[in-house]
């Protein structure tokens, strides 16, 4: 039998062995300092354009670059002349960790070039698969390594009480509140709406599709339930002992005003409805009006007196299947046996209660007040809520 005829060896690749990552990212780094806008969508085609169409020698790696990050026409002198920079004496391809001598390799670290310009020739690339993890590695003076990571100045002050916090840092800390608002829960109504995926079938559009084919149902119909956002009902303390927390809480009431559509009331001897003044857009106009509506601020405490007067008004039918929240230290002038009435009517009333007091994250902290103590068994959650990263912390709990 003649001998089969040898196949013709596949072209060699040019970047094999190569991190394209690492590759790509040293790359356009060296063409952004080179004056080309490429960022990490264009870093990201190129890495996808090596993966997909492996280049086989310079000039197909040129068209590959150029196209995956060049956009426009006056990037390309910046990008022919850090590409002639770096391949016309860059070392032989493919740079792997096989071509190394065995006497200067090093599984550990990988020697990178640095502190050559970029227009210069023979500035190179770190052509070289990523190094394994090493415990710790020595200190270098590479533009390679890792930024540090510092948390940002809102979370340093969201940690901090709210008595030391300026009106400025209360209104940054109340936005970021309110951007994490996001997922708020919905609720199963009693309304259906048309859908495909839905397990039960909608008998009035069944049969009026079937008129048209002798009233036999050929196309059936399906619903599914509407599902609505949770309603929410914020009561906030705006009395003496909550001097500290009230424009914090303000700041809250806003946010669930203005994502969850919420009803908020403030309270010290009498219930106001600040919902309309904190539904503005500006954050300063909102505080004025919200701060001008309460006339009795820093006065004297009726938490069951005004827990009262809210189930007893037109506004009572909000609190229906809704996520009641409680903002109080719970230091109250009315009888304990009241609270008890009151929240057990709230109790039957609500959907869930969650109870935010601020002295509840104290170490040794125990529901001795009176009122705490008698509103304490019809809640669902006590949270405390003395800093800004206690109140994100309840709106973690409350979405979820």
């Amino acid at each position: 039998m003649p001998a089969a005829e040898p196949r013709p060896a596949a072209p060699p690749t040019l970047l094999r062995g190569t991190d394209r990552a690492a590759f790509a990212v040293a790359f356009v780094g060296r063409l952004r300092r080179a004056g080309l806008a490429a960022g990490v969508t264009e870093t990201g085609d190129l890495v996808h354009a090596l993966e997909v169409s492996p280049p086989v020698s310079v000039e197909a790696l040129y068209w590959t670059a150029r196209v995956a990050l060049v956009r426009r026409q006056a990037d390309l002198e910046a990008f022919d002349r850090v590409f002639r920079a770096v391949f016309d004496e860059a070392p032989p391809l493919p740079l792997t960790r096989g071509a190394v001598p065995p006497s200067k390799r090093d599984d550990a670290h990988l020697a990178v070039p640095h502190g050559v310009d970029e227009t210069t020739a023979g500035g190179g690339l770190p052509w070289a698969t990523l190094p394994p993890a090493v415990a710790a590695a020595e200190p270098t003076d590479s533009p390679l390594q890792t930024p540090e990571r510092r948390p940002s100045a809102l979370a340093a002050l969201a940690e901090l009480p709210f008595e030391e916090l300026d009106p400025l840092s209360l209104a940054a800390l109340g936005d970021a509140l309110r951007a994490s608002l996001t997922d708020w829960p919905t609720r199963r109504t009693r309304r259906h709406a048309v859908d495909a995926a839905g397990r039960r079938i909608a008998l009035r559009p069944t049969i009026a599709r079937a008129r048209r084919t002798a009233w036999e149902p050929v196309t059936v119909v399906r619903q599914r339930p509407v599902r609505r956002p949770r309603r929410a009902v914020l009561i906030c303390d705006v009395s003496e002992s909550m001097r500290a927390q009230a424009a914090a809480y303000l700041h809250m009431m806003r946010a669930f005003t203005l994502v969850a559509d919420a009803e908020v009331f403030a309270f010290a001897t009498t219930l106001t409805r600040l919902t309309p003044a904190l539904r503005r857009t500006s954050a300063d106009e909102a505080m004025a009006h919200a701060t001008d509506a309460v006339g009795d601020r820093f006065g004297g405490t009726r938490i069951a007196t005004n827990l009262t007067a809210l189930l007893d008004s037109h506004h009572g039918n909000t609190l229906r299947g809704a996520l009641v929240i409680v903002a109080s230290d719970g230091w109250d002038s009315d009888p304990p046996a009241r609270m008890t009435a009151a929240m057990a009517r709230l109790r039957r009333r609500a959907h869930q209660i969650v109870w935010l007091n601020p002295r509840a994250g104290a170490p040794g902290f125990a529901p001795k007040v009176a009122g705490m103590a008698a509103a304490l068994p019809f809640c669902d959650h006590l949270l405390p809520a003395a800093t800004f990263a206690d109140l994100a912390a309840a709106v973690r709990v409350l979405t979820r």
